[in-house]
C-alpha cells in the first residue's frame, strides 16, 4: 500500500474520512488526494408514490415503515435499532401501534442461522418487539427502489461506514435518513438538513429521532424533500464527468 501510495499520480477517495485515513494510517503526502463520492443511479432510484410503493411491497396503507437495509454484521448496530424501538415501545406504545420495523438483509429462514442473525432473533424476543419488527431477507436491486419509497425512514445505526451507499439510495427516493455520525455518513448525511445524525451505539438518540419522525409529518416531508434535492447532485453523469476531469488534468500535466 505504501509503495502504491508513494508512485501514484492521484489518489482518488470517496469522502474527506477516507482522505484523512490515508494520512494517519499509510503516511500519504497531503496534494495528492481528489475527492469524488460513488454515484446513484437515479433512473432506478427515484421517488415512487408512498401508496403504489406500500402496495407493491405488501404493506398497509396505513401502516408506518421504518427500514434498515444492509449486511447483517455486528458493525451494522441493528441491535441499537432495536433497542431504540423497545425504548419508544415502552413509553408511546400508542406510536408503534402501526409500525413495521423491515430489516432487510441477510437470510432470517435458514436452517443454519448465523450468530449475529440469531443474536438478533434472540433480541427481538427479550426486548418484546418481535410484534412489530421483522427480518425481510436480502432484496434485489429491482425491488428496493419500492421498499425506500414505502418506508417513513431509513435508519443506518453503523459503527462504521466507509461511505453509505445504502442512506444515498434512500435519499434518491425522498425518503430521509437517521445515521450514525460515523464515516462517510458524516458527509452524507447533514443533521437538521436532509436527514438526522445520532451518536453510534446511542439507543436513547436514535429513539428520540425516529420518534420525531413518526410524529411530525411536516418534518419527515422536509428532509425527504431535501435529500432528494441532495441526492440529484450524486448522478452518475456526474460523478462520470468529475472522474473524466482527473484524467484530463494528469494528460494535460504530461505535455
Amino acid at each position: 500500500w505504501k509503495h502504491v501510495l508513494e508512485i501514484v499520480d492521484r489518489i482518488i477517495v470517496a469522502t474527506p474520512a477516507e482522505q484523512a485515513q490515508l494520512h494517519w494510517l499509510y503516511g500519504a503526502r497531503s496534494g495528492r488526494e481528489v475527492i469524488i463520492p460513488p454515484g446513484v443511479d437515479l433512473e432506478r432510484f427515484h421517488p415512487i408514490p408512498k401508496g403504489d410503493a406500500k402496495e407493491r411491497v405488501g404493506i398497509s396503507a396505513d401502516h408506518k415503515n421504518i427500514m434498515f437495509v444492509g449486511r447483517i454484521e455486528p458493525l451494522k448496530g441493528i441491535d441499537t435499532l432495536l433497542r431504540a424501538m423497545a425504548l419508544i415501545n415502552a413509553r408511546y406504545p400508542e406510536v408503534v401501534e402501526n409500525v413495521c420495523v423491515a430489516i432487510i438483509g441477510g437470510d432470517p429462514w435458514s436452517d443454519d442461522l448465523d450468530e449475529e442473525m440469531t443474536r438478533l432473533h434472540l433480541l427481538r424476543q427479550e426486548l418484546g418487539v418481535h410484534d412489530f419488527v421483522t427480518f425481510l431477507g436480502a432484496k434485489d436491486q429491482n425491488t428496493l427502489p419500492n421498499y425506500y419509497a414505502a418506508a417513513e425512514m431509513v435508519i443506518m445505526p453503523s459503527h462504521y461506514e466507509s461511505f453509505g451507499m445504502v442512506a444515498l439510495e434512500a435519499m434518491a427516493t425522498g425518503t430521509p435518513v437517521i445515521a450514525s455520525e460515523v464515516g462517510g455518513l458524516a458527509f452524507l448525511i447533514r443533521d437538521g438538513e436532509n436527514g438526522f445524525h445520532v451518536p453510534s451505539r446511542d439507543p436513547e438518540a436514535l429513539a428520540e429521532r425516529i420518534y420525531e419522525l413518526l410524529t411530525n409529518p411536516i418534518c419527515r416531508d422536509f428532509l425527504g424533500k431535501r435529500a432528494l434535492h441532495y441526492a440529484k447532485q450524486y448522478a452518475w453523469p456526474i460523478i462520470v464527468e468529475r472522474m473524466i476531469n482527473v484524467y484530463q488534468s494528469l494528460m494535460d500535466e504530461t505535455r
